[in-house]
């Protein structure tokens, strides 16, 4: 039975001792972000990590608020909020559904109708305004303040409070599909935001399209410097066409609505790295096995999940800038300040007595570890698609997503390993990875102990490391400039005549099945433990 909301989600965590509620009087300045990042760390290194949910009840300077962090924090838990019992029961599920048996006869093709009955029925569907939780309380106009909601900070330097937990929707102008992302929010005062939205989220492209067409001439040019969404990081990476400035698309708009405290499932699906034309209602849908509720909003032409605690509902002013951050991020350090688009509230919307839900990112392990894992387990059916001779990934905590990837292949050539480099490189959001070490298939990638005795026994550095120049993650401070440097890739696989290794390659060290099997049977005779 799916999480109806968010309301649904709290009470299963707490009748199966989860969740923890908290009520000392806890500040929204530091304070929870503290407490929450304790609790993250909780077991580190053990079975148990991850420590509970939280559930904050006294919000200091916002009587009767209620403030959800930690939810995603432990491998069980993220395996409770997508209601499976395994994480890659979900990537099974994908990859019946992305490469299906292809039916050889009738009798094959009517077993398949339940399969596509059953996607068909996880399409969203829009209910009345006066059903939609979301709607019990509506502010616009003057009395519109975000100040009113308990929005954290989280780092010291931060360049202010942030909204960390954001469903950010838009809608593509050409296509009219509606997106979901998760881009943090840095609140400037009652009724404006910043809107993270590096270059190469959907949402960014979704206002360089409005932006090529409220910027084109009549010779039919656009001035690229008018269509970047991004600020000055991305602005000096592109040049422009004389004859059109940024003035000339300020006054358009476009509709941005965000969703704060929605069902599992849907704020989870927010995240995933789905190709733009799939939306991310039907992919909440297929994770929660039903369809996800949506509702009309009051001020824009946009549609949100009406189950939602909170609805923010305001636009983007095309050509509009303004500075954002630092911002303590996930890779450990704090993003610096870059200009970014505003978001302007018309509306506010939320249930009775609504819960604020956040998250903290930093020095990880932290929640969104666990949320990692979770995508890189769907991740993987859908890099077969294009690279089928990968066996397993891995993004490592430490590796922050981005930074480092872990990939065992069935080695079939000679460059095998650099081929799939290249192919990772090219997929999506993959192609910020700043690191990949490629293995072979009898390596298990998830114990990275294993990788490296691999790694550093099996390379020699000069033939089996090479570097690339490319695209690199807004985040990396490192870079030799902003979105642009190096990559590295590791070929640690086992090297063949055709690659100009002409010595034997030694076989590693294993003890014989059955010999481990007799161990076995003893082993609690022998007094060791």
């Amino acid at each position: 039975m799916a999480y109806r909301d968010l309301r649904d989600w709290i009470r299963t965590l707490d009748k199966s001792g989860e969740l923890v509620r908290i009520q000392t009087p806890v500040d929204p300045i530091l304070e929870m972000a503290e407490i929450a990042d304790r609790a993250a760390k909780m077991g580190r290194g053990t079975a148990k990590a991850g420590g509970p949910a939280l559930l904050f009840e006294k919000v200091k300077g916002h009587q009767g608020a209620r403030v959800l962090m930690n939810q995603f924090g432990s491998e069980l838990r993220m395996r409770k909020a997508l209601q499976v019992d395994s994480l890659e029961d979900v990537a099974t599920r994908i990859e019946t559904l992305l490469k299906p048996q292809m039916p050889s006869g009738l009798l094959d093709k009517l077993k398949m109708l339940p399969m596509l009955a059953e996607v068909g029925s996880y399409f969203p569907k829009v209910v009345d305004r006066r059903s939609a939780p979301c709607k019990e309380v509506i502010h616009t106009g003057k009395a519109v303040n975000l100040l009113e909601l308990p929005i954290l900070q989280t780092w010291p330097g931060d360049g202010g409070r942030f909204i960390t937990l954001p469903l950010v929707m838009t809608r593509d102008p050409k296509s009219g599909k509606r997106n979901t992302g998760m881009y943090r929010m840095q609140v400037y005062d009652e009724r404006t935001t910043g809107m993270h939205w590096q270059r190469q989220k959907n949402a960014a492209e979704h206002l360089r399209e409005r932006m090529r067409s409220a910027a084109t001439t009549d010779a039919g040019r656009v001035n690229l410097m008018a269509v970047t969404a991004g600020g000055t990081a991305i602005a000096a990476s592109t040049g422009s066409v004389p004859g059109v400035t940024l003035q000339k698309v300020r006054g358009e708009r476009m509709d941005v609505a965000v969703a704060i405290g929605t069902d599992p499932a849907m704020t989870f699906s927010a995240i995933v790295p789905a190709p733009p034309e799939i939306e991310e209602f039907l992919i909440a849908g297929f994770l929660r096995q039903s369809p996800v509720e949506l509702v009309q909003c009051e001020t824009v032409d946009l549609q949100v999940p009406a189950n939602a605690e909170y609805i923010l509902e305001g636009y983007v002013e095309i050509g509009e800038l303004r500075s954002e951050g630092p911002f303590g991020d996930h890779t450990g350090f704090y993003t610096m300040p870059d200009d970014y688009p505003v978001f302007h509230l018309t509306a506010i919307t939320h249930r009775k007595d609504p819960i604020y839900a956040a998250t903290i990112v930093g020095k990880p392990p932290m929640e969104d570890a666990w949320m990692g894992k979770a995508v890189e387990r769907i991740f993987l059916p859908l890099m077969r698609l294009t690279l089928p001779e990968i066996v397993d990934v891995n993004l490592p905590a430490e590796g922050v997503f981005h930074n480092l990837m872990i990939v065992s292949i069935r080695k079939s050539y000679a460059g095998h390993a650099r081929k799939v480099m290249s192919g990772i490189w090219a997929l999506g959001q993959a192609m910020f990875t700043k690191c990949i070490v490629v293995v072979d298939e009898d390596c298990d990638v998830q114990d990275v102990a294993e990788v490296v005795l691999r790694t550093t026994n099996n390379i020699d550095p000069e033939r089996d490391i090479q570097f690339t120049l490319g695209p690199v993650d807004s985040l990396d401070h490192a870079s030799r400039l902003p979105n642009y440097g190096s990559k590295m890739g590791i070929d640690a696989t086992r090297k063949w005549p055709a690659e100009g290794f002409n010595r034997p390659w030694p076989e590693m060290l294993r003890m014989p099945d059955d010999v481990k099997a007799r161990v076995d049977a003893m082993w609690s005779k022998l007094g060791i433990g």
